[in-house]
């Protein structure tokens, strides 16, 4: 493999880059009208527009983006993640053109898109699962209440098709149920182009674990440990980290099992992460689901493991891929992530849009690495995810990570948007953190502590 097209922009288009500068590739990178002075457009080999700034007409444009890897020659597209990296029909067209796609089967891909489908095949794969109902389509709503009477309340209405939170509402009694569905309904026939919706039990106090894993495509596969994502804000993570605190050798090994289990099952290839759901009361766990591609926290895991996920998917999908055997695998100390936004964590974290006007981010160095795609005098423009680095820390054991976490966070500086580098040094300096006492609702619960402590710290 000689050239890739990163079908993809920002961090994750630079993070890309970098793996194929290590492997001696040439890049292709491809950018939308807002997108033309990007980092990512100055970092590759070459560059094409692909349309106006709307996603729709450029990132999500499969056509013109296949379009200029045959232009330019490209073996290979990888697709980062969001966008096109979950999108079974441009993968297809992408190996129908000739061009190798890297990521995995887009049987996989669609298997595990369709969030009803990938419990069952868990299920069959011997992974525990939520009592969950059957789907419901777009404006069709007969049987719901039957169907809630059995799953239990609490429960989510979930987007078959969905991903990311987006549209799953919590509903804690029948009176809620019909506008909730219907409102998911709405929301996932805009956002996936499909309204059908099913029901899952909720567990009150969970957290969120996922097992990093790679399939070598043959009906094996190993896992990378796990990672903690349970400080989330709107079902979004916003801090990852590994090993995840408080969980027993004996529970962090049947949930690995149960991952490569579906990982086979599947005859998976590359990275991909399995989600669980942990109630934090009994500790016991149930599949969530599947993300076949690159996670936005996969630094999280190559911190711990000294593997580099980006550069190992290459290599498998170029065909010099040598599998590692499980025992090979090792994690040494502890790692932790910090997603910084352009938000406004005080208007429940709405975007907020503008020139970086000041950037300076901790030096990297071997225990410290940042991830972004823009620089000091750049942009954050309200089009895409307002993400602005993501910061990454090592340590001997959690508690040299959390202190060399909040060192860097207090060396970083923002200026020119609202964001949330303050609350995410609340978040690193409060007790439930730091005890590692966390769920996925501590963020809400815990918001107005946060709030008080971020505002303190920007003071």
């Amino acid at each position: 493999m000689k050239r890739i097209l990163i079908a993809n922009r920002g961090e994750i288009a630079c993070r890309i880059i970098r793996a194929c500068q290590a492997l001696g590739i040439a890049t292709v990178a491809v950018y939308s009208e807002a997108d033309a002075q990007a980092l990512h457009v100055q970092m590759a080999d070459a560059a094409e527009p692909v349309g106006p700034a709307p996603a729709a007409q450029s990132y999500l444009d499969g056509e013109r983006i296949l379009a200029a890897a045959r232009r330019h020659g490209a073996d290979g597209v990888h697709p980062g993640y969001g966008f096109l990296s979950e999108n079974t029909a441009f993968a297809r067209a992408a190996e129908a053109a000739g061009i190798t796609w890297i990521g995995p089967d887009p049987r996989s891909i669609e298997d595990m898109g369709d969030k009803q489908r990938a419990r069952a095949i868990a299920e069959a794969a011997g992974v525990p699962t939520l009592p969950g109902s059957r789907r419901f389509a777009a404006e069709a709503l007969d049987g719901l209440e039957a169907a809630a009477a059995e799953v239990g309340y609490p429960l989510l209405v979930k987007a078959t098709g969905g991903g990311g939170g987006i549209g799953m509402r919590r509903v804690d009694a029948p009176e809620q149920l019909r506008a909730a569905a219907a409102g998911t309904q709405q929301l996932a026939a805009k956002a996936f182009k499909d309204g059908t919706v099913y029901l899952e039990r909720l567990v009150p106090r969970a957290r969120h674990v996922e097992i990093q894993v790679f399939g070598h495509g043959d009906g094996s596969a190993v896992h990378l440990f796990e990672r903690e994502c349970s400080v989330q804000r709107r079902f979004q993570k916003i801090v990852e980290e590994s090993p995840a605190p408080g969980l027993t050798a004996a529970l962090r090994a049947r949930m690995a099992e149960a991952a490569v289990s579906l990982a086979a099952h599947q005859r998976y290839r590359g990275p991909g992460t399995v989600e669980f759901i942990v109630d934090a009361d009994t500790l016991d766990f149930f599949f969530l689901e599947m993300n076949t591609r690159i996670q936005v926290e996969h630094p999280v895991t190559e911190m711990v493991t000294g593997w580099d996920l980006v550069q190992a998917q290459i290599r498998l999908a170029a065909g010099c891929h040598v599998p590692v055997p499980q025992h090979a695998i090792e994690r040494r100390g502890a790692a932790i992530e910090c997603r910084l936004y352009a938000e406004n964590p005080a208007k429940n974290f709405l975007p907020s849009p503008g020139p970086l006007k000041r950037f300076r981010m901790p030096e990297a160095m071997a225990h410290v690495r940042v991830d972004t795609g823009v620089r000091e005098g750049d942009a954050i423009t309200p089009y895409y995810d307002p993400m602005i680095a993501k910061l990454i820390v090592w340590g001997e054991d959690r508690g040299a990570a959390l202190a060399r976490l909040r060192q860097a966070l207090a060396v970083a500086e923002i200026d020119g948007v609202r964001h949330n580098l303050a609350f995410l040094q609340a978040v690193a300096g409060h007790a439930d953190f730091v005890a590692g006492r966390v769920d996925t609702g501590w963020v809400e619960r815990t918001r107005a502590e946060l709030l008080g402590a971020a505002a303190g710290v920007a003071a």
